[in-house]
This record gives structure tokens, C-alpha cells and sequence, in this order.
């Protein structure tokens, strides 16, 4: 007798409540709108599942996620006629992504997913739980078995790795830059 979808995904989906809000939370950029996202994308995957039962559940709830938020964030995109020709009249300059732009915001992005796949498979292993899972570092260093200290160093690796894919010989400097306690300007 096969499983109801209910039992599915409840034991398939709903198991990835927490980690699906951390990850909206982190991604989206209108907190207001985080629970509607919530229940948008688990309605998406219980009508896909009631279809067909996705192979990598986990893996379908996420990419249900982003491409909810894909979808949200071009049609915030999609100006009106009458609201583009009121900017008109007002000669409002309205910036745009150039392909330019794009070009480079993909070219990084390959960079940094080969930077990621040549990580030692334990560094691989502690950014993907930090960075795409959002868990906390102790909560890392618990499931792996690690010190905190350890998710630590494994994330300043990993980091280092990437500024050096991205700015190469300026990489060091970049982490500097961004590590160093901005100086507090007296009022």
C-alpha cells in the first residue's frame, strides 16, 4: 500500500521547516514576507509530489524556495505604463542589471563553484552546513564530531580560497579590508 502524500510530507518535508526559514530568512530580502514564502513553496511541493514523488526531497524544497523567490523578485521588477511614464515625466533614471553586469555576476559565480569543488571534502563539508544549511558553528561542530575552533579555521580556509579565486593576489587583502574593526567616526 503506498504512503498517503500527507505522511510523505510530513516526514519528507516538513523535516526541513527550521533550515527552510533560516534560509529565507538569510536570501530574502522583506522579512514580512518570509511565512507567505514558507507556505508558497510547500504548497508548490505538495502539488508537485502529488504528481510525482520527487527522488531528492530536500533538494526539490529548496530549489522550489529559490525559484519561488526568482519568481517574486521579477514580477517586483515589472514596472507599470502609467508608473513608467509618471518616472518619465519626472526624468527619473531607472538603473538596470547591464549584460555586462551579468556576464561578470556568472563568471564569479563559476569561479566560486570551482573554488568550492576543489575544497578538501571535510571544508566542503563545513561551508555547505554553515553557508547553505545555516547552522550555527556549534551546532556544526556537534553533527561532525569537531571542536568549534576546527568549523572555524575550516571557514577562514575556505574563505581565503574563494577572495583568491575572485581577486587572486588582492584576496588576502580583500578578507583584511573586510575583517579589519571599522573606525568609529566621533559626532
Amino acid at each position: 500500500m503506498p504512503e498517503s502524500l500527507d505522511a510523505w510530507f510530513s516526514r519528507e518535508i516538513l523535516l526541513y521547516e527550521d533550515s527552510l526559514v533560516r534560509y529565507l530568512t538569510r536570501t530574502w530580502h522583506h522579512r514580512d514576507d518570509i511565512h507567505d514564502l514558507r507556505q508558497e513553496t510547500y504548497v508548490r511541493v505538495y502539488e508537485a509530489a502529488a504528481r510525482e514523488r520527487p527522488s531528492a526531497p530536500k533538494s526539490f524544497l529548496f530549489a522550489t524556495a529559490r525559484n519561488l523567490m526568482s519568481d517574486r523578485l521579477r514580477r517586483s521588477r515589472v514596472v507599470s505604463i502609467e508608473a513608467r511614464a509618471d518616472l518619465d515625466s519626472l526624468n527619473v533614471h531607472i538603473d538596470e542589471i547591464s549584460p555586462e553586469h551579468q556576464a561578470i555576476a556568472h563568471e564569479d559565480l563559476r569561479t566560486l563553484l570551482r573554488a568550492f569543488d576543489q575544497l578538501p571534502p571535510r571544508c566542503r563539508q563545513v561551508v555547505w552546513m554553515r553557508r547553505i544549511e545555516d547552522l550555527s558553528q556549534k551546532e556544526v561542530a556537534t553533527r561532525l564530531g569537531i571542536g568549534e575552533t576546527a568549523v572555524e579555521k575550516q571557514i577562514a580556509k575556505a574563505m581565503r580560497r574563494f577572495a583568491d579565486a575572485l581577486f587572486g593576489e588582492r584576496g588576502l587583502e580583500w578578507i583584511k579590508e573586510r575583517a579589519a574593526p571599522k573606525k568609529q567616526l566621533k559626532g
